[in-house]
């Protein structure tokens, strides 16, 4: 009997599973809160309850899989350590592309001379005088270096060698575009470096403090993670490329669901404390975007599950929407440190909501409070108001305890937009807390904070609500309807209809609504909606209702996320392409540069030798047992002067395998 330790790690809870390989079933399960500043405590809390549950002793696990929203949720929020990007044959305009500049902000970008053509040639020389000057400036202020270069996809050589450099020159991780996609798209694929030199760091202590938790309990299996197409990699490979974990939770949430269940065919709703995420399982399996994974406002080259995340968790803050006449509540997309959780282990926030209600009337700040972020690189180097403002901060404060004007206020905005702090509000899970359906916080605590946020006025001068309990009721109610709103819309876009917004249109609206009249406009899924999340037994029949679908809400629905770290398998994709410039000649794209051919023949039995190798290889490299090969071929063909010829010709392999126990 093989037993297994699934993990993930969310942004408010890391839950833990024992799995029984054989008979497919829970032994035992647990949750902890997510300690960000110290991850190993909540690791180490949910994964010795689980074993404590299941009476299972840390010596008889066979396999330990990790899964985490960590990099998506920083994605999300715009938090990471910050990263230098190296543009190797770009020009400034690029910058403005893919959302470079604005993913940039005030990090360093290095415009250098060099970069090769689509035919793998060399455009010009790479200005290594010029690389190592900036390397050396930027170093000091950076965590890790990005390199991105004109067609490196082709020849991938001033990539390699400025690899080097920045090594030597800084000593800092490096990531090399080539490394991560083998797709044209310039710009996109030095977005999708920038993302991943930044996670580097946060998945490298994920990575470290799981490996130390089971060192420590004597467990010697092998450690996985989950990627996000929901397929398994070794952690080495995932220390160097942790762009591939973003979504990670959501696809094992999407493999669990699917196991649990039993459906091969379903929409999935995952609700968190960040984010809620959607997506089809079709076949028993998730979808993959063709277009790459989009994580924000961010559209990568990441191979990953078509998930469309939002903004909307259980952790959401609550706020109102300025630009009506009456007071109407907006949710998320900026996450929130729930006011009941912040007060479980701050007392005196208490105090300081009490002295906020003995006040006549609502003020600015009122429920709000600051509490330590979980980024530590880059606080030496920050200016002496900031520190300062840090430093007041301490474990937590109450914002109208902060002393300052405008400037600080805005310090204090930037603090915690780059991870330094972290906002406590009012949320759905406070909302739920003050309305009997979620208990283990603060209730106490959260009825306060409704009651603070219900004195708030809408332009119309009346309060959002007549006390506490009406405003929860109505944040949960907004939260329901927008999750229907959102699960129809993702299933539209499954159809080919991209309807972002349809279900909020005013005929939307009406479906949803149940309104009737001389027409009766429906909008339904015809596919069961699965829900998962420790809130889904609360929100989803209802969610389902109102999207006119069948509810499917699984036992274990909770830690869904770390079944499917265990259930997955291993994967690992490679290609190998062919160029044809005159249609006589064949030139296989190869690490070393173009190798040509005078055949086609000759140029695919190498293509096909070459993806089967790599992929067999990565494969194997990242956990599999015995993995197995399937290649596939995609052509394109061009008529040029009335004659038709190969353009080009690309042999995809896919090896598979368990992994290793």
């Amino acid at each position: 009997m093989a037993i297994l330790l699934g993990v993930d790690t969310g942004g408010t809870y890391t839950d833990a599973v024992i799995w029984d390989e054989a008979a497919g079933r829970v032994l035992g399960k647990a949750k902890a809160l997510t300690t960000h500043r110290d991850l190993a405590a909540g690791i180490g809390a949910a994964m010795d309850a689980a074993l404590r549950a299941a009476q299972v002793p840390p010596s008889a696990v066979s396999l330990v899989s990790l899964s985490t929203t960590l990099a998506t949720n920083a994605l999300v929020e715009g938090h990471g350590d910050p990263a230098a990007l190296v543009l190797i044959g770009f020009s400034s305009g690029d910058l403005a592309r893919a959302g470079l500049g604005e993913a940039l902000g005030r990090e360093p970008s290095l415009l250098v001379a060099g970069g090769h053509r689509s035919d793998g040639g060399e455009a010009a020389p790479l200005d290594e005088a010029a690389l190592r000057a900036g390397l050396r400036e930027a170093a000091p202020h950076v965590s890790a270096v990005a390199i991105a270069s004109v067609f490196a996809v082709r020849n991938p050589a001033h990539e390699n060698r400025a690899r080097e450099i920045a090594r030597e020159e800084t000593g800092l991780p490096v990531t090399a575009s080539h490394e991560l996609s083998a797709k044209l798209g310039g710009p996109r694929r030095a977005l999708t470096t920038l993302l991943n030199a930044r996670l580097v760091g946060m998945i490298d202590r994920l990575i470290r403090a799981a490996e130390g938790l089971l060192a420590a309990r004597g467990i010697a299996a092998p450690l996985m993670v989950v990627k996000g197409d929901g397929a398994l990699m070794g952690a080495a490979i995932a220390r160097a490329r942790p762009i591939e974990t973003i979504l990670s939770g959501p696809a094992a949430s999407l493999v669990g669901a699917a196991k649990l269940t039993g459906l091969s065919r379903a929409l999935v709703s995952d609700i968190g404390g960040t984010t809620t995420d959607i997506a089809a399982i079709v076949g028993g399996r998730p979808r993959i975007d063709p277009e790459g994974a989009k994580v924000g406002p961010w559209r990568t080259m990441v191979e990953a599950a078509a998930m469309r995340t939002h903004g909307l968790g259980g952790d959401s803050e609550v706020s109102l929407d300025d630009a009506g006449f009456a007071a109407r509540l907006r949710l998320g997309p900026r996450r929130a440190v729930p006011v009941s959780l912040f007060a479980k282990t701050r007392p005196e926030a208490r105090e300081a909501l009490a002295r906020q209600l003995a006040r006549p009337r609502h003020e600015a700040g009122d429920g709000v409070f600051l509490a330590p972020g979980a980024r530590a690189a880059g606080r030496d180097a920050l200016p002496a108001e900031e520190a300062a403002l840090l430093a007041a901060v301490g474990e937590g404060a109450a914002i109208d305890a902060l002393k300052g004007g405008p400037k600080a206020r805005a310090a204090l905005e930037r603090l915690v937009a780059e991870g330094f702090l972290r906002r406590v509000a009012f949320t759905p899970s406070d909302a739920a807390h003050v309305l009997g359906l979620h208990a283990g916080w603060d209730g106490a605590a959260a009825e306060m904070a409704a009651a603070l946020f219900s004195r708030r006025k809408g332009n119309d001068g009346r309060p959002v609500a007549a006390n506490g309990a009406a405003l929860s009721r109505m944040v949960v109610d907004a939260l329901t309807r927008r999750s229907a709103e959102l699960a129809l819309e993702a299933a539209l876009a499954e159809d080919g209809m991209e309807a972002e917004g349809l279900a909020a249109s005013p005929l939307g609206a009406a479906a949803l609504n149940g309104r009737e009249g001389f027409a009766r406009p429906r909008l339904t899924l015809t596919i069961p909606l699965i829900g998962l999340g420790a809130s889904a037994p609360v929100y989803y029949p209802e969610v389902a209702r109102l999207a006119g679908a069948e509810a499917a809400i699984p036992d274990h629905a909770d830690v869904a996320n770390a079944v499917g770290a265990v259930a997955g398998r291993v994967e690992a994709r490679a290609e190998a392409l062919i160029l044809s410039p005159d249609g006589d000649m064949f030139d296989l794209m190869t690490p070393e540069g173009p190798r040509r051919f005078a055949t086609l023949d000759a140029a695919r039995a190498a293509a096909e030798a070459m993806a089967r190798a790599a992929a067999l290889e990565a494969a194997l490299a990242a956990g599999a047992e015995a993995p197995e090969v399937a290649l596939r071929w995609e052509e394109k063909r061009a008529t040029v002067e009335a004659r038709e010829m190969l353009a080009e010709a690309r042999a995809v392999a896919l090896a598979s395998g368990r992994p290793r126990f």
